[in-house]
């Protein structure tokens, strides 16, 4: 959520940022908020005005009746009465307003970085760099599900008969290469100075409406029936939300944490969930990283949170290249994002692994996160957050790069202490 006072004093850049993000469907929204805000002000400083008055005419009436001047009293009396009456009225037009100005705001999207790439979908995404070579085997790489399979580790047959489809069971070497690469990227995290979390799971919808926008609740978000409880699509959620309606020390910050958690997630809208692989499921396990910081270090926090993600993939033995989203790609409360995506020998191109996001201090408007500087003032902070590891996807990508022409698959050198030192393993 922006800041109101940019609609009170510069309409029209928050409308040329909502043209710059196509949804142009949204430039009513900042007229009604700037017209509805100006009213509201005006009632709240009529109700701030009778209360004040109610407070001083109750004075001149004490001091009245201690003269003993009954009858003059009185008359003030049925005046402080009238305005009493008239108070509850221009605050509960004062709360309809609030209430409605909020829901809007909660629409607009979040000021984008200028140097962000204008257009209107990921088709329109730049390729800024890549990280390592990509290669192509001279023998032909088989679909992941295939390479799984062979080592009796993957069953998605019995998974669709229990669960449903977008669901998987993950045995043998391959389930113990899945936790290697989760408990792995847990320590790189810890080692690069971030605290360790393991989060809840499931989280209330005042939280859910904090972290993301409406669009993506509907589209990701698995409600528990009868609770006003919703599970996690990532653990940023309630990473970021544990701040909601604090205020911080300056001391304190920047505040930098890595946690797991399981990710639930709908998946509407994304072209159907496949039904071989485990590229789009509806369950899949994560390392995540956060921060919360003072404004002017939130850039500086971009650039290292996604580097830390190179830098984790290319120990692995995995290509990568950073890929900047473009306007329309971002969701409405980043600032600017970025994704990782990693090299498919197979499919000989890249495809995402992980996103880096800052949002500013759009998210942390909509949860009250602040923090009290040295003078005493108050300001919100800055939230960004990034994906460490997401498998089983993830894993595609391991598989792929690391694939011997016998089907075997190597350990790269950082991972084999979770693999119990094995340099390979084989179907």
């Amino acid at each position: 959520m922006i800041d109101i006072n940019l609609i009170r004093e510069n309409k029209e850049l928050v409308k040329e940022n909502i043209r710059k993000k196509f949804q142009d469907h949204k430039l009513p929204l900042v007229d009604e908020i700037y017209d509805m805000d100006k009213v509201y002000r005006r009632m709240k400083i009529e109700a701030d005005e009778a209360r004040s008055k109610v407070n001083s005419l109750s004075k001149e009436i004490g001091l009245l009746m201690r003269e003993k001047r009954k009858q003059e009293a009185e008359k003030i009396k049925r005046e402080v009465s009238k305005i009493k009456e008239r108070i509850p009225e221009l605050e509960e037009k004062e709360g309809e307003l609030y209430k409605r100005i909020k829901e809007n705001m909660m629409l607009i999207p979040n000021i984008i970085a200028d140097d962000v790439p204008i257009g209107e979908d990921d088709s329109k995404n730049v390729e800024e760099q890549r990280f390592g070579e990509p290669k192509v085997p001279s023998f032909e790489v088989p679909y992941h599900a295939e390479i799984m399979e062979k080592f009796n580790g993957l069953d998605k047959e019995a998974a669709g008969r229990i669960s449903g489809n977008g669901f998987y069971y993950l045995m043998g070497d391959i389930a113990r290469l899945h936790s290697a690469v989760l408990s792995y990227a847990r320590d790189f995290m810890i080692n690069k100075g971030f605290t360790y979390c393991i989060p809840p799971y499931m989280i209330r919808s005042s939280a859910v409406d904090g972290v993301m926008s409406f669009e993506e609740k509907e589209d990701m978000m698995y409600k528990i029936e009868g609770e006003d409880l919703y599970l996690i699509g990532t653990s940023e959620h309630s990473m970021i939300a544990k701040f909601k309606d604090q205020i911080l020390k300056e001391k304190e910050l920047p505040i930098t944490m890595t946690s797991y958690s399981p990710c639930f997630r709908k998946e509407v809208g994304a072209h159907g969930i496949e039904e071989r692989g485990i590229y789009r499921i509806h369950q899949f396990e994560k390392q995540e990283m956060i921060v919360v910081c003072k404004p002017e270090d939130s850039d500086f926090w971009y650039d290292k949170m996604w580097n830390y993600s190179v830098e984790l993939f290319r120990s692995l033995d995995i290509p990568v290249r950073k890929l900047v989203c473009c306007s329309g790609d971002l969701a409405d409360l980043k600032h600017r994002s970025c994704d990782i995506e990693a090299w498919s020998p197979r499919q000989k191109k890249y495809f995402e692994v992980g996103s880096c996001s800052n949002l500013t201090d759009a998210q942390a408007r909509r949860l009250s996160i602040k923090y009290k500087k040295e003078d005493g003032s108050k300001e919100y902070a800055h939230t960004l957050n990034n994906t460490v590891i997401a498998p089983p996807r993830m894993l595609i990508a391991f598989l792929e790069n690391n694939l011997n022409e016998d089907g075997s698959v190597n350990i790269p050198e950082a991972l084999r202490p979770y693999m119990g030192g094995n340099k390979i393993i084989k179907p």
